[in-house]
């Protein structure tokens, strides 16, 4: 599909196809790439993620379907039928460390009147945001910022805070793909020795920008579950959710 620009359909129904020579050197060089370990993702340019595809490169995170928990626990909060809900005229959310932008850009999907903005560190990265918005039409509804977590967001300004955070330990990186550790952007999987670092730094300051009954969403490994549920004391409804294969996935706390 990806030598030859066509769907599976296409694939399917055209068996004869031979490949021309451009098209067999370009086929063995993917292959030759995926041999080495180079994700197929960064070999195609693409993921799916939410029903969107979106381009990524190096310089960002592969989303990943453990990610699309998170979207769902925050439509979940600001659900019509939730307790939690603000009217969605009036939400405002932060998509922090934004990468590929994959959250930002399934949740104004999925709530139009939303105001959203996402944040990354990384200028590579946020021009990898950028552009899968242009591509998917929501430049207009979602606004970039380089920023460092929070900075530059006013004291109880925002109704949600979503992240997917680094979150794994320098002591797990044996226990981390090989692939993950030789081609994804470092500092967008390791946090630091413990794993918590980043997320340390990130609840105090979403603790300050949030208004008052304001959520937190963070996606988080199990390795690290207890320690976010003791850095969360003080907070109100503090939950842990699990994925499909029941590792804890989803930290969530109100404020």
């Amino acid at each position: 599909m990806f030598t030859l620009g066509v769907d599976r359909a296409h694939l399917y129904a055209h068996p004869e196809r031979a490949l021309g020579p451009q098209e067999a050197q370009r086929y063995r060089n993917a292959v030759g790439q995926r041999a080495r370990g180079v994700p197929a993702q960064y070999i195609t340019g693409h993921q799916e993620f939410w029903g969107l595809d979106l381009i990524v490169t190096p310089a960002v995170l592969i989303p990943r379907p453990e990610t699309e928990h998170v979207v769902e626990t925050v439509l979940e909060l600001l659900s019509p039928g939730s307790e939690n809900r603000e009217p969605e005229a009036r939400s405002r959310i932060v998509d922090v460390g934004t990468g590929s932008g994959c959250i930002a850009l399934a949740l104004a999907k999925q709530l139009p009147q939303a105001e959203i903005f996402a944040t990354d560190v990384s200028a590579a990265a946020l021009e990898m945001a950028r552009a899968n918005a242009a591509r998917l039409q929501f430049d207009s509804r979602v606004h970039f910022r380089e920023a460092d977590l929070l900075q530059g967001f006013d004291p109880g300004s925002v109704d949600l805070i979503v992240s997917n955070p680094p979150y794994v330990g320098d002591s797990e990186a044996d226990q981390v793909q090989l692939e993950v550790r030789k081609f994804e952007p470092r500092h967008a999987v390791f946090a630091g020795p413990r794993g918590t670092e980043v997320i340390e730094r990130l609840i105090p300051q979403a603790q300050a920008a949030l208004k008052p009954g304001g959520w937190l969403v963070m996606e988080i490994s199990g390795t690290i579950a207890e320690d976010v549920r003791k850095l969360l004391a003080g907070w109100n409804r503090v939950r842990i959710k699990a994925d499909l294969q029941s590792i804890p996935r989803v930290a969530l706390a109100r404020k």
